[in-house]
């Protein structure tokens, strides 16, 4: 079973910066993509941004274009998430989440829950005025 484990979280103030960490326990090319998801209580599950692992195709929510940015290392698999500028609005539990069955290739999974088959436990993000 794939082991997907986050780190990184914590409290920052508005405007400030965190980089998440996401490591999966699994051989690169069993990996189709990778991406992180936030969920906060009054939500549901929503997608932030997604990293194709074959030829690193990068998609991103329209909140946070411009101020995110995920990015890998190939040879940890890793996939991180560093995000600048940070707002009120961007607290919440972060996931990892990885595609090991290639479903993020069909239709618009790569940014839906659905295309991912691994998830991780998650790290809290919080940002204070």
């Amino acid at each position: 079973q794939v082991q997907v484990v986050e780190s990184g979280g914590g409290l920052v103030q508005a405007g400030g910066s965190l980089r998440l960490s996401c490591a999966a326990s699994i051989r690169s090319f069993s990996l189709y993509a990778m991406a992180w998801f936030r969920q906060t209580p009054e939500k549901e599950r929503l997608f932030v941004a997604a990293l194709t692992w074959m030829d690193g195709i990068t998609f991103y929510a329209d909140s946070v274009k411009g101020r995110f940015s995920i990015s890998r290392d190939d040879a940890e698999n890793t996939v991180y998430l560093q995000m600048n500028g940070l707002k009120v609005e961007d607290a919440a539990v972060y996931h990892c989440a990885a595609d090991t069955r290639r479903s993020t290739y069909s239709g618009d999974n790569v940014f839906n829950s659905i295309g991912y088959d691994s998830w991780g436990q998650g790290t809290q993000v919080t940002v204070s005025l």
